[in-house]
């Protein structure tokens, strides 16, 4: 009957999915495995499923979340570049979700420091092998990190998504810093979810005039946020 139909239908779409990863390298981990990240556990909404490329690293070494604009200024790429070194250079993974501007910046410049890096991302992971994305993935898989999703292969980036991400990206971290976001934009998002999941946030503090550092400052004054201050 119907009921059949039904699990028949869902037993095919699983192993065409099986099908897929397995010949895309992609991993699954579920809530149950013993290997799923424990910092995942304890937030909201954990994810039931995490599909992931590359490696993830053992669950006591700390990951820390860089995240900002896509249209970042020259004083946020280089504050970046600061913290993401430092973190490389101190065993820490950075994580952050493959976007164009500081999150591109953070997962390149630990990279260059011989970091680890993980990105997290709002489609299937066979969904944004394309352009300067796929090369900046494939760099983070090169050395040692990994690409991870909550969506399996198939799905595309929607808008809708990306806030549906970020809690991922804040509940992976012990911490996370907000480098440069406008007043309304996914980093604040990020930083929402972080302050909401008991993870110290930290937001780096900007020119009063700029766009750029609207958001950063306002989590500051609103006290959501320490401000950021030289990694040194």
């Amino acid at each position: 009957g119907l009921y059949n139909d039904v699990i028949q239908e869902a037993k095919d779409s699983a192993a065409k999915q099986l099908e897929t990863c397995y010949n895309n390298q992609i991993n699954i981990l579920t809530i149950w495995d013993e290997n799923y990240p424990v910092s995942l556990l304890n937030i909201d909404y954990s994810p039931i499923i995490l599909f992931y490329r590359g490696v993830l690293q053992k669950p006591e070494i700390n990951v820390i979340s860089i995240v900002g604009t896509r249209n970042n200024s020259v004083y946020g790429k280089l504050i970046t570049e600061q913290f993401a070194t430092c973190f490389a250079n101190h065993n820490i993974i950075v994580c952050s979700g493959l976007a164009y501007g500081i999150d591109t910046i953070s997962h390149l410049a630990t990279i260059e420091n011989h970091g680890i890096t993980y990105a997290v991302i709002a489609s299937g992971l066979d969904k944004y092998y394309t352009g300067i994305t796929a090369k900046n993935a494939k760099k983070i898989l090169d050395a040692g990190g990994a690409v991870i999703s909550e969506y399996k292969c198939g799905v595309v980036a929607r808008q809708g998504y990306f806030p549906q991400r970020n809690r991922i990206i804040s509940g992976l971290a012990k911490a996370v810093i907000v480098i440069e976001c406008a007043e309304k934009s996914g980093a604040l998002i990020t930083a929402k979810f972080a302050f909401n999941q008991g993870r110290e946030v930290f937001a780096v503090p900007g020119n009063i005039n700029s766009q750029k550092s609207k958001g950063t400052n306002l989590l500051i004054k609103n006290n959501l946020a320490a401000p950021a201050l030289s990694p040194e």
